[in-house]
């Protein structure tokens, strides 16, 4: 049996960003997890502005999603998250873009744009700063805080961790064609399958739901430690062996109360401003460019 090391290249990273991303200093999991994202950052550097706005010229009142907005979307997604949007992530994408182009043309009918007029994301800015100078958060007690995190506990919990081995096979991964070579692995036998390994540390358990499905993960976290086994995963049996599973830690809410204030505030804000600006949408009607044939 012979077989090559690899450390650490089989999944993406926890938290993973791209340069649209990185640029700003945010990291994606606190962006995809807030209501409106971030205005200025998707209406500057995800679908561009010069040709946006060329493209626009039509009724003004009405808001036509075209391919080339769905395909920069998508690559840009994928260029980032190393995977494919789903549906609801390309859905919450084409909020924001809507989003977007709501404040950009209100924007435009207040005259924010003199001095400006070639620059939309400043546009876009100027007319979100207006629109949340007239918001007022609601007031929240330390009682409140509490309850507001213990509705998102699982967010600010330290996960479980977990260390494997993936031996990497050549062959049809059928349960037929893997025996043997596990039992090879667990000493009973031999094999001449050409495999790699894999060597996975200190992986959460997102990580592993993410890159391989719920069952493997949890199928996992149950197996013996130092026994190679294979176990079904999103896309097939994987050969993998257990070395450690390191359990997670619940967050305290004393020891993060100053932080989960400033989450809370950073999240009734975006919702309040979500809300405003799709309220302003209403005006406009929203479609999707019709296929050419």
């Amino acid at each position: 049996m012979s077989s090559s090391i690899d450390h650490n290249t089989a999944m993406p990273s926890e938290h993973p960003t791209n340069s649209l991303f990185a640029a700003a200093g945010l990291p994606w999991r606190r962006l995809a997890r807030e209501p409106l994202l971030h205005f200025l950052l998707l209406g500057a550097l995800v679908f561009g502005a010069d040709q946006l706005i060329t493209a626009r010229r039509g009724d003004p009142q009405t808001i036509v999603i075209s391919a080339d907005v769905k395909k920069e979307s998508t690559e840009i997604f994928k260029t980032g998250m190393k995977r494919d949007p789903s549906a609801a992530d390309l859905k919450i994408l084409l909020e924001r873009w809507v989003d977007n182009e709501v404040l950009y043309r209100e924007g435009l009918a207040l005259g924010l744009d003199r001095g400006d007029s070639s620059i939309r994301e400043r546009v876009i800015f100027k007319a979100l700063s207006l629109t949340q100078s007239g918001l007022s958060l609601p007031k929240i007690d330390r009682e409140g805080l509490r309850q507001w995190f213990e509705a998102r506990h699982a967010r600010y919990d330290a996960p479980s961790r977990v260390d494997f081995l993936e031996a990497v096979v050549s062959i049809d991964r059928t349960p037929e064609a893997l025996k043997p070579f596990v039992e090879a692995l667990n000493g009973r036998g031999k094999s001449d399958v050409d495999s790699s390994l894999r060597v996975f540390k200190d992986r959460p358990r997102s990580n592993l739901v993410q890159g391989y499905g719920e069952g493997f993960a949890a199928a996992l976290e149950k197996a013996v430690p130092g026994q190679w086994q294979a176990l079904p995963s999103a896309d097939g049996l994987r050969v993998v062996r257990l070395e450690q599973v390191v359990p997670g830690v619940p967050a305290q809410f004393e020891a993060i109360e100053e932080a989960l204030y400033r989450d809370w505030k950073d999240g009734t804000m975006s919702e309040l401003t979500t809300r405003a600006v799709r309220e302003m949408g209403k005006k406009y009607r929203v479609r999707e460019a019709e296929v050419a044939k």
